[in-house]
């Protein structure tokens, strides 16, 4: 029996049974005492052992994590995987949404497939690093030589064995039209549904513990029309998908939608059909009291991305608030621009330290942050399947080592796991499969993905300076 995740002897895929026995400490989710660790049979948890217990099912492997605290894989609820390319670029840096837009559109037009994967590879190696399992990815940019951008995605998610959650965006508004983006980068708006259909078609698994599904995402209400905004919400109810888009993310926007449109943020939402429950929106920052609750009525989620929010100084996500509505919040690193990570532990801490200065430190805990990280994130997505420790769950772990000098003379591991900054997971598991044993890639040379990268995105800057 193996007593190390990193044992390279054991097989990638577990169709063995596995106890993750005596973890240094553990978060479920739930109130179920798991200190004795999971036990997990091929894709699926199967049972919880309480501390200082033995498993009841009969076990082929065990692996001791005395020396790792074991959390549910954590879920990424909104990304930008092409961003990775332009990070700390220098005509971007110090700028708030709209001018930082502006000035990125022009250079994000220069993306072809080549660029697109690298960028793919590189923000999934990074994620999954991070001890993230589950990573949705809002794609809207769609030059005439990447109008397959999705289906790399999901090629490479599949590889490299993460779950996807990935949203067809779309623009149908360019600067000729008086939106933001440039004329290149935008499509009609029947080339958008129809390519919504067929990702949908070929790509959403509706099937418990799928690893693929796609949800419909105009970028923004000041990318798309109206009718597309409509057209897309009807379609999404006809193929029974989610729904996903930026709203509320600065105090522009909501001046672009009162000029625009005539009413604010939420009351456009509703009048084009999104205000329900299909709906999860990206940042969701300017709320008034009176649309919290119609959201949380509606049960539409919200994608609280700290990290983002900070660097663009777009404010602080209400989410205690969304909460109690009943609005899922979850969590999301954004685009690698706009963070200039995608490390979604450092982004659980972020959302603990960000939501603290609104509320005070004694009203957001370490168990809010994972809560919002895992099954807040699964409700977000409309998933039941993932996101906690239970019998009955997706196989999705992390785990992480304390062994660093940052962690010297924790107390409480569990705690120190946020408070002590870490960021790079010892192991993660996802549907069953290691993905990352000792801290490296399973199935992957992050050393070659980052050389890949790297040249892809001198590309990108270069061409966007012919």
């Amino acid at each position: 029996m193996s007593n190390n995740p990193s044992n390279p002897n054991s097989n990638d895929r577990l169709t063995n049974t596995i106890w993750l026995a005596n973890p240094l400490a553990i978060y479920t989710g739930t109130e179920d005492d798991a200190g004795g660790g999971i036990v997990v049979s091929d894709r699926e948890i199967v049972e919880l052992v309480p501390t200082g217990a033995q498993p009841k099912t009969a076990i082929t492997e065990r692996v001791a994590l005395s020396d790792q605290v074991l959390i549910p894989g954590l879920i990424n609820t909104h990304h930008h995987f092409y961003q990775t390319l332009t990070r700390a670029l220098p005509a971007a840096l110090n700028k708030e949404l709209f001018p930082w837009l502006q000035t990125l559109y022009p250079v994000w037009a220069n993306l072809d497939p080549e660029v697109h994967r690298a960028a793919t590879r590189l923000a999934l190696a990074e994620l999954l690093l991070s001890g993230c399992t589950t990573a949705s990815d809002h794609h809207y940019l769609f030059p005439p030589n990447l109008t397959d951008a999705i289906d790399h995605e999901v090629e490479i998610g599949a590889q490299m064995g993460v779950r996807l959650a990935m949203t067809r965006g779309s623009m149908s508004l360019g600067k000729d039209q008086g939106g933001l983006p440039p004329n290149s980068v935008v499509q009609t708006e029947d080339a958008i549904l129809a390519d919504s259909e067929r990702l949908v078609s070929r790509y959403h698994d509706t099937a418990r513990f799928s690893m693929s599904q796609i949800a419909l995402a105009p970028c923004s209400p000041f990318s798309v029309t109206t009718e597309l905004m409509r057209d897309t919400a009807l379609l999404s109810e006809k193929l029974d998908v989610r729904l996903h888009t930026h709203l509320a993310e600065t105090i522009d926007e909501e001046n672009f939608c009162q000029q625009m449109f005539g009413m604010r943020t939420v009351d456009y939402l509703e009048s084009v059909g999104w205000l329900s429950d299909r709906t999860w929106l990206a940042h969701g920052i300017h709320f008034n009291n009176e649309e919290i609750q119609r959201l949380g009525k509606a049960g539409t989620g919200i994608c609280h991305c700290p990290s983002s929010n900070m660097m663009l100084a777009s404010g602080i996500c209400h989410v205690k608030e969304l909460e109690a509505a009943g609005s899922p919040v979850g969590l999301g690193v954004d685009g690698s621009a706009s963070n200039d990570c995608s490390n979604m532990i450092q982004e659980v801490r972020q959302a603990m330290y960000i939501q603290r200065l609104r509320y005070g430190s004694a009203k957001v805990t370490h168990f809010d942050a994972l809560r919002w990280g895992t099954a807040g994130s699964a409700r977000v997505l409309g998933r039941g399947d993932i996101g906690t420790l239970a019998v009955g769950m997706a196989a999705d772990i992390a785990t992480f080592k304390l062994d660093e000098p940052r962690f010297s003379g924790a107390h409480d591991p569990l705690a120190a796991l946020l408070l002590c900054g870490a960021h790079r997971a010892e192991s993660v598991m996802v549907n069953g499969s290691w993905r990352v044993k000792g801290g490296e890639l399973v199935d992957g040379d992050i050393d070659q993905i980052m050389f890949e990268h790297r040249r892809a995105a001198q590309t990108l800057a270069a061409r966007a300076t012919q």
